[in-house]
């Protein structure tokens, strides 16, 4: 009997360190189990007859790892992870992806009922002593469903055909490669290229009406304007701009970005002690506070609004210290 604890104990320590996403050796496996490496096989091979697929690479640096198979390995979490994934699905069960609440709450109350008395201990302070603040609008839903087709078309390099209602409320059809999908607070947003627009585009997936299934499959291509989340936040925010004006600042084009939002404008270098800020807002109100809190000198040239209101700006400032 103590021996097949020991050996029981032996397989589910072995199975977790498999579950890591990389290759183990057998001598490296030997060290952590602190075994023969025949033992090491022999305990592969109890867990191959148990249903869990552990692939084997021959060589001088062949190794072991858990491939992904028909049985479900029992999930082995360290305390840490255990607490990571708890949180996670409680802020899944109240998140912007729709349908997908129910299946978080009832994922939940199975890793619950598991946890240790310390672990559940610690939870539950965080739960009891963490208050959230609702947005203040409430965020747009997506559809689980379709968050996991496109996951799915992404990974697979599948065509796209899509209903597509824009902020200006017109409908279209479009037919796209998606590249990925970015998560901003409460909303979702596929990066793809547009086959009809032979240009890179951003869809809020909120807004998307899948049409049929996947297909057919393409070549996919190298994104090329760096950082996808600079690139959709300035994509988004400049879309919806009212007002729009470019100013010379004079300071470094890295001091200002230090201080303006992606999402308010972009910045072009003139030279070391200068840059182009383009910026936008609905109003040239906002765009004066946004300028007024860059901390540096500016000059406008062909905004004439936004003159006139810089202008009873730097009066009402002045009559208030005066």
């Amino acid at each position: 009997m103590g021996n097949m604890l020991e050996t029981s104990a032996r397989l589910l320590r072995l199975l977790s360190l498999l579950q890591s996403p990389r290759e183990w050796t057998g001598p490296e496996l030997a060290r952590h189990l602190e075994v023969s490496t025949r033992t090491v096989r022999n305990d592969v091979e109890r867990l191959r007859v148990l249903g869990y697929p552990v692939h084997a690479t021959r060589g001088a640096v062949g190794g072991y790892r858990l491939g992904a198979g028909a049985s479900l390995p029992p999930l082995l979490l360290d305390d840490e992870e255990a607490i990571a994934v708890t949180v996670g699905l409680r802020s899944a069960a109240s998140g912007s992806i729709a349908g997908i609440e129910e299946t978080a709450l009832r994922a939940l109350g199975k890793l619950e009922q598991v946890l240790p008395v310390r672990l559940r201990r610690r939870i539950n302070a965080l739960h009891s002593y963490t208050v959230a603040v609702p947005p203040d609008t409430a965020g747009p839903r997506v559809e689980a469903a379709v968050l996991t087709a496109i996951v799915a078309a992404c990974r697979d390099h599948e065509r796209l055909s899509l209903d597509y209602r824009a902020h200006d409320g017109t409908h279209s059809r479009r037919t796209v490669e998606p590249y990925r999908l970015v998560n901003w607070g409460r909303r979702w947003y596929l990066v793809a290229w547009d086959t009809g627009r032979h240009d890179w585009r951003t869809f809020r997936l909120d807004r998307i009406g899948l049409r049929g299934p996947a297909g057919p499959r393409f070549a996919p291509r190298e994104f090329p304007h760096g950082d996808l989340a600079t690139y959709v936040s300035r994509g988004v925010s400049t879309a919806t701009w009212r007002y729009r004006a470019t100013v010379t600042v004079h300071a470094p084009a890295q001091f200002v970005a230090e201080r303006l939002p992606a999402s308010a404008g972009s910045i072009q270098p003139i030279d070391d002690r200068s840059c182009l800020v383009a910026i936008g807002s609905d109003t040239a109100e906002l765009l004066a506070v946004w300028l007024g809190m860059l901390g540096a000198d500016f000059t406008v040239t062909d905004a004439p609004e936004l003159a006139d209101h810089l202008r009873r700006l730097a009066d009402r400032y002045r009559r208030a210290v005066d």
